[in-house]
Formats: structure tokens, sequence, C-alpha cells
């Protein structure tokens, strides 16, 4: 982006391109959960060559002419969904819906060169957190493989009140504390998340943390990690990763 709108994500654009330099080996794919995309059955994109999805508005002109060419990777997308109905979770594999913003783009700042093939996932209507969680312990063994699961999403997504830096902070202080447990702490504290502070001011909908739910139940029983501190404007958000 241009202008204002690029100072304001500068530090998270700097942190997103540091990450594959971070991991211990280039991913052999990415399957990644998106905020921005909800289906009544979890949902898994299966083509080759998905197209984009400009699905944001007010942006830099610049930002509806972007490109993202990586591979899809219709084989992990039937594996994935074979996994989770394998735990009782009814998916499907739609070879014909896009990657939508929440795919392409942080993408197209962590890996430029768009080699990684990439497959992409719906979160289930009713946005309910256990079966989040669930659908990431599901997905656990295609880390293996040397997958690498993204929950992309915002720790902090209340759009009207960005200028909230207290509720912002206060969350964040929770959610960091809810993340270093172990898994039966992250997901017990996960589950309740509306009781935390400033929960509902930080996410008055939740489909933008539902994503760290799917990778926090995809990680082992060490304590998840801070990955990155940062702010938009003066609302604190943060990365965190599993083991």
């Amino acid at each position: 982006m241009s202008g204002p709108m690029a100072d304001a994500f500068a530090p998270m654009a700097e942190f997103l391109a540091s990450i594959g330099a971070d991991l211990p080996a280039t991913p052999s794919a990415i399957l990644v959960v998106t905020a921005h995309w909800e289906a009544p059955v979890v949902t898994v994109t299966g083509g080759t060559a998905p197209e984009l999805i400009y699905d944001y508005y007010g942006f830099p002109p610049e930002t509806y002419e972007l490109t993202y060419r990586a591979p899809g990777a219709p084989g992990l997308a039937d594996d994935a969904a074979a996994l989770l109905r394998d735990a009782g979770i009814t998916a499907e594999v739609d070879p014909a819906h896009g990657w939508d913003h929440g795919v392409f783009i942080p993408l197209k700042v962590m890996y430029p060169d768009a080699e990684v093939p990439v497959v992409a996932m719906s979160l289930r209507t009713g946005l309910d957190p256990g079966e989040h969680i669930a659908m990431g312990v599901a997905l656990r063994p295609l880390r293996d493989r040397g997958v690498l699961i993204v929950g992309s999403g915002m720790s902090f997504h209340n759009l009207r009140a960005l200028d909230d830096a207290r509720s912002a902070a206060e969350f964040d202080r929770w959610l960091d504390t809810a993340l270093r447990g172990d898994a039966e702490h992250r997901r017990t504290s996960l589950e309740r998340w509306t009781s935390a502070p400033s929960g509902r001011a930080a996410h008055p909908r939740e489909e933008h943390l539902l994503p760290l739910m799917v990778t926090s139940g995809a990680g082992s029983d060490e304590p998840g990690t801070k990955l990155w501190a940062g702010a938009i404007g003066r609302t604190a958000v943060a990365a965190w990763s599993f083991d």
C-alpha cells in the first residue's frame, strides 16, 4: 500500500516478512484458516489455481490489482477434509472457491515468490469456540508432513473502536496468559473468551478470533509463544505460534 495506511501496517508487514526465515524449513504447503470465509460446513479450497477475492473496501487503488499465483493443493484439501470427517466434523472440498484477502495478503508478504502450495479453510457458521479448537486438533497430523497451519484473523477486531487502547491492551494481556498454558489450559480459556476482560470490546463478533483457536488446537501440549507484539495506531495487536 501507499500513504498513511502503509505506515500504519508497516510493523505488521515487517513481522510477516520475517516468518519464513524463523521457521526450521520451508513448508511443504500452507493451510490458511481465514476469518473472511464462513460456511455451514467446514470447507477447504480444492482448486489448482484459485482466483483472488478482493473482499475489502476503502483501500488504495493498487490493492485491487494485486496478484498471488501460488499453486493450490487439491491433494492436501482432500486430506484435510478427510481428517476432519474422521474426527466427526462434517467437511467438504470446493474446487471453485477463491482466496480472500485473509489468505493472499499475509502470504504475499510471507512468501512473495508464491512457490509454496496453498489451501484455504473456512470457519463454520455458528462460530462455536469448542468446534474450532476441535478442528485444529483434527488437522494436527498435517504438521508431521511439513504443512504450516496459519490462523489468519486479528487479535483485536473492533473497527469502530481502533482508538480504544485500554480495551486492546487489556484483552491482549488476557489472551497472552490464555495461550501460554498447555493445550488443556488454552482450550478451557479460549472457550470462555467472552468472559475475558474487554472480550466483547475487542471482538464484537468473534470471526477474527476463531482462526487463532484452530491453530491453538493444532498445537502440541507446549505453551504457546508470543511471536510478535505490535500495534495499529494505538491498538495493540499480536501473533502467537504453537509447537
